[in-house]
């Protein structure tokens, strides 16, 4: 399959080596040349424009980090849908608000180009081995048709509902995960401040109800204060704003949500933005005055 894919980030440069992998022809766009140059070793064909791939395939997927971004690639003066052709599809694989995604795709089907917002979750190890689970909206004929492309990034890829249910699962996915790595985090630095040591906690814990994906994932990132982003604070500030302002306008409460984001804020000021999100731990051993890791 001919693709375009805009944003090459640290999770559109794994995707696009897994859809090289499977054989399809990609051009690739990003507004860094050593992204770009990154994947053209790899295979991909590289852009001059958004609009130079966008004109060459007859699907685009789009992996930017938030709506306005999404936005200036599609809706914008030069942008896809001034270029595209009836027919053309758009996989929008962006974690945004809904209400932009469905902005977008109303755009789109004035152009009669089709949609699906299909958000990830599994951060850059799943997105390197092609795991990712994929959540998405849209129409469902649209999405049996490329279920099978989405599959050649992850492991799984679940229709949600119509568009924009895609990225309300995926707010619902990042609000699970933010307060389970703040729980995590909370309650390791208690162990440790009782004098008990944390791995041990860990392997008793971990196969019982409450062990998860996110805290084998992130207790021993914690453990080992190893912080190299898997998943950047600041783009889990960006997803839980995006939950909290749809809980706004849908009347959901979200007080844990917004709770764990005063703590995320609270790292970006300490300059912390750019690491993995299980530095969560960073606030407990500043309030505590107790680092979960030895180290």
């Amino acid at each position: 399959m001919k693709i375009a894919f805009i944003g090459l980030g640290i999770m559109g440069k794994p995707m696009v080596r897994n859809l090289l992998k499977h054989g399809n022809e990609v051009w690739v766009y990003d507004l860094n040349q050593a992204n770009i140059d990154a994947v053209t070793k790899d295979g991909a064909h590289a852009g001059t424009s958004n609009a130079d791939i966008i004109e060459k395939c007859p699907v685009v997927i789009t992996m930017v980090p938030n709506g306005p971004q999404v936005e200036q690639v599609v809706l914008a003066k030069g942008g896809m849908l001034d270029h595209a052709k009836a027919g053309q599809v758009l996989i929008d694989m962006s974690s945004i608000a809904p209400t932009v995604s469905q902005k977008v795709c109303a755009a789109c089907a004035e152009k009669g180009v089709k949609m699906l917002d299909a958000p990830v979750s599994g951060g850059e190890p799943k997105a390197i081995d092609g795991t990712l689970s994929i959540m998405v909206g849209g129409d469902k004929a649209l999405f049996d048709e490329y279920q099978p492309l989405l599959l050649q990034m992850g492991a799984s890829a679940v229709w949600c509902g119509p568009i924009g249910a895609g990225n309300t699962t995926k707010l619902a996915n990042q609000i699970i995960v933010a307060v389970n790595i703040a729980a995590c985090a909370e309650a390791y630095t208690m162990v440790k401040k009782a004098g008990v040591d944390p791995n041990l906690v860990f392997a008793a814990i971990k196969g019982g109800l409450a062990g998860s994906t996110v805290m084998n994932a992130k207790v021993p990132m914690m453990i080992d204060d190893n912080f190299k982003p898997g998943f950047r604070i600041d783009l889990h500030i960006k997803d839980l704003n995006n939950a909290i302002e749809t809980g706004h306008k849908v009347g959901a409460p979200l007080p844990l949500t917004v709770e764990v984001q005063e703590m995320l804020e609270n790292l970006h000021f300490d300059g912390c933005g750019s690491d993995d999100h299980s530095a969560l731990a960073k606030y407990y051993a500043k309030i505590s005055g107790t680092k979960i890791s030895n180290k």
